[in-house]
This record gives structure tokens, C-alpha cells and sequence, in this order.
């Protein structure tokens, strides 16, 4: 049971991180150069987990698994941040 239940925790993060990376990413960083290199996704997603991986080793439920989670899930948004802006999809509803 707990193993579902750390593995919700983890999906949820993953999937609310990557939302996060990628809005941020595509809207404000969309003149930062830096921010659409190839490396920009690999540092951010290992950045998160290094600074993620002691807080959830001392929490029960949730362990190491969840912080290597959520790097995947800020990785991967950064890196669709990064595309939406290279192919110019902008959101359709703005909250400007």
C-alpha cells in the first residue's frame, strides 16, 4: 500500500513540475539563451534532484525515487518550454 502511494506522490510532483518548468520556461525565459541549449534541461533536471534528494530521504513515505522523479518531470518541461518556443506555440488562453 505504501508503495502506491509514494508512487502517486511521485507522478503527481513529476506531472505538476513539468507544467511548472515548461510555463515558466516558455514564458518567461523566451530571451534567454541560455535557458534553450541542449544542456539547460539535463542541468536543471539534476539540479532538482540533488537539492530534492535529502528532503524526501527523510520523509516516510516518499524516498529517493521521488526526487529522481521530480528531476525527470523538470527536465522534461524545461525541454518542452525550450520547443514550444523554437516551433512559436504560444498558449491559447494567456494570464497576462
Amino acid at each position: 500500500m505504501t508503495f502506491i502511494i509514494s508512487f502517486a506522490v511521485a507522478m503527481i510532483l513529476a506531472i505538476g513540475l513539468h507544467a511548472g518548468a515548461r510555463r515558466f520556461v516558455r514564458d518567461r525565459l523566451r530571451y534567454v539563451d541560455a535557458a534553450q541549449k541542449g544542456i539547460a534541461p539535463i542541468v536543471a533536471g539534476i539540479l532538482t534532484a540533488v537539492v530534492l534528494i535529502p528532503v524526501v530521504a527523510f520523509l516516510p513515505i516518499v524516498g529517493v525515487g521521488t526526487a529522481l522523479a521530480a528531476g525527470l518531470g523538470v527536465g522534461s518541461g524545461v525541454a518542452a518550454g525550450a520547443r514550444d518556443i523554437k516551433s512559436g506555440t504560444l498558449p491559447l488562453i494567456s494570464n497576462r
